[in-house]
């Protein structure tokens, strides 16, 4: 009995788009496959109602421009949740009385090809929904950024506000100019008047109290410090671990970040251990300091501040900054406007802008963006099984690399040696001390010149630059790797590196280019006939406009080397 034939109807059972949900380039669309009984079941995705909303229940809750209005004099944006469970609990029964559109789906899909990539839907419609204080911050933030950004940023979310320079510019100086700055936001940007501005220190100290800015700055009470720091987001380069292996695909915590979410710049501050020691110093057994930053966060329709913490050794070692200046001018409102905390060799998300509070507790903070993001997990570990103590705290960031130029996929024509320039950063006041290229793929490693790196110093990123040799043409693998102080370097592949998370993408930067190597007498001969035909060489994948060889020298061949299939003698 032969198999089954499938009935042929004239109504078709495939979607638009089947050949690219087959293969793969619709991944969201493709439906589960249930193999835990004999035979396979089909379940299809999610799909979502329309939006609902209880109108009459979300007045019931109260007038909003009152429960949310503005607390501080000459604070646009702010609301202080923390101290306040009634608008806590006021801002969660509105959210849950109301349904919003579906997340994004961005990693199992095309990526949106627009600037900004991702508009951020959800965020601002939550901050509308709260409405009174937060409903006119995704405007005034979209607004700032046009005001202080460099208008060729890269915007890969539009609200709240993730954005980094293109590779051109990324290692263009070694310290990065304030407009070129990435800028990794968790809520929207809260307009602070200076003169309107202090912030808190309580907790387990010995005498909480509150300082200006003008107390920080009087030279008698707290030491000037300048330091040169490169910051940098544990989603730098989360794409190849998208583009690989999608993972964990909220928006906000996982925004596809390329290579330019890392910046150096010189801050000017003071230490925060000198500002605790006026404060009495600490007390009842305190070991960790909690920063809280006036933007709105929402995690699970609740509404609190922004809140994270560093351990007291930290502080204790002068390594945490409070700073007011970001190259010689006051911090950008994006950036932190007055006051932010600066902690080095540690990931972004612990340097905390628009500083209102720190508070000195026993254990790690419990806000989510400590306790349940920025996370590394197993890789075994994923939506099906995990559980935040799975997941290690990421605090200091491991070494890492990047190719800025060459670009992946780009045909490089060159003379026997490819011009490459990047950047190398290691964490934790670990330094870049070599920095290797590879151009097949990691078996042959060239090391970049000392004096074609940029200075060597704590806390900072190397800039480089070197011609790789090259003789092999067709689609090569760029690699690079670092080495820093402590002998640390970067796993191989981005497998090595994936997590449910997406975090901290450490392996080597690979690129793919296509060589073509003028020193080869045949490539020079072709690519001098396209310049007197005039023909332009890209895109690669258009075919040859003219004969590759003419039909003298194709029999010429044949009459030298015999016939195509071998005679029998």
């Amino acid at each position: 009995m032969g198999p089954a034939k499938e009935n042929v109807s004239s109504q078709t059972q495939n979607r638009p788009n089947e050949w690219k949900i087959e293969q793969g380039l619709a991944g969201a669309d493709l439906p589960l496959l249930d193999m835990t009984g004999p035979e396979t079941k089909i379940i299809p995705p999610q799909v979502f109602g329309k939006p609902t909303k209880n109108v009459e229940a979300i007045k019931a809750v109260g007038d909003r421009n009152q429960l949310f209005k503005m607390e501080r004099k000459g604070w646009k944006g702010f609301v202080e949740w923390e101290n306040h469970p009634e608008k806590k609990a006021a801002a969660h029964k509105i959210l849950t009385l109301q349904t919003f559109p579906p997340n994004p789906e961005f990693q199992m899909g095309e990526i949106p090809p627009t600037n900004p990539v991702l508009p951020g839907t959800h965020w601002k419609m939550w901050h509308h929904a709260i409405g009174g204080e937060l409903d006119a911050v995704p405007d005034d933030s979209w607004k700032t950024v046009l005001e202080e950004k460099h208008p060729d940023m890269l915007h890969l979310l539009q609200f709240p506000y993730n954005g980094e320079p293109p590779k051109r510019l990324v290692t263009d100086q070694v310290i990065t100019p304030n407009p070129l700055h990435f800028v990794r936001n968790h809520g929207g940007i809260p307009i602070i008047n200076r003169d309107d501005f202090s912030f808190l220190i309580d907790g387990l100290v010995a005498n909480p109290q509150s300082f200006t800015l003008d107390d920080l700055m009087d030279e008698s009470r707290f030491p000037r410090v300048k330091k040169t720091i490169t910051m940098q987001c544990s989603g730098t380069r989360r794409i190849e671990q998208i583009l690989k292996y999608p993972g964990q695909g909220d928006e906000v915590p996982q925004a596809p970040w390329a290579e330019g979410a890392i910046g150096t710049a010189e801050y000017e501050g003071v230490s925060l251990k000198k500002v605790i020691k006026a404060c009495g110093g600490l007390v009842d057994g305190a070991k960790h300091l909690e920063f809280y930053g006036a933007e709105t966060y929402f995690k699970d329709d609740h509404c609190m501040n922004y809140i994270a913490s560093v351990p007291w050794s930290k502080v204790k070692a002068n390594e945490v900054l409070l700073v007011w200046n970001m190259n010689g001018e006051p911090l950008p409102r994006i950036h932190g406007f007055p006051l932010r905390t600066m902690v080095l060799g540690y990931i972004g998300a612990r340097s905390v802008k628009w500083l209102y509070r720190i508070k000195a507790i026993r254990e790690p903070s419990r806000a989510p963006v400590q306790s349940q993001e920025y996370l590394y997990f197993p890789q075994q570990v994923g939506k099906h099984n995990f559980r935040l103590t799975d997941g290690i705290q990421i605090q200091e960031m491991p070494v890492s690399s990047a190719i800025m130029s060459p670009w992946t996929k780009q045909v490089v024509v060159h003379a026997g040696k490819i011009r490459c320039k990047g950047w190398a950063y290691s964490g934790g006041g670990r330094w870049p001390e070599r920095v290797e290229l590879s151009a097949d793929g990691g078996f042959n490693w060239y090391t970049v010149p000392l004096e074609h790196m940029s200075k060597k110093r704590t806390w900072t990123w190397r800039t480089w630059e070197m011609d790789l040799p090259c003789d092999a043409e067709g689609w090569i693998e760029i690699v690079v790797r670092c080495w820093d102080n402590a002998l640390n370097t970067q796993p191989p592949d981005v497998r090595t590196a994936w997590n449910w998370g997406l975090h901290v993408t450490s392996s080597c930067h690979r690129i793919s280019v296509y060589s073509v190597n003028t020193t080869k007498p045949e490539t020079k001969a072709r690519m001098d006939e396209f310049e007197r035909r005039g023909v332009p060489f890209a895109p690669l994948t258009v075919p040859l406009a003219f004969p590759a060889q003419t039909w003298e020298d194709y029999e010429k061949f044949w009459e030298k080397n015999g016939p195509r299939d071998a005679e029998d003698d």
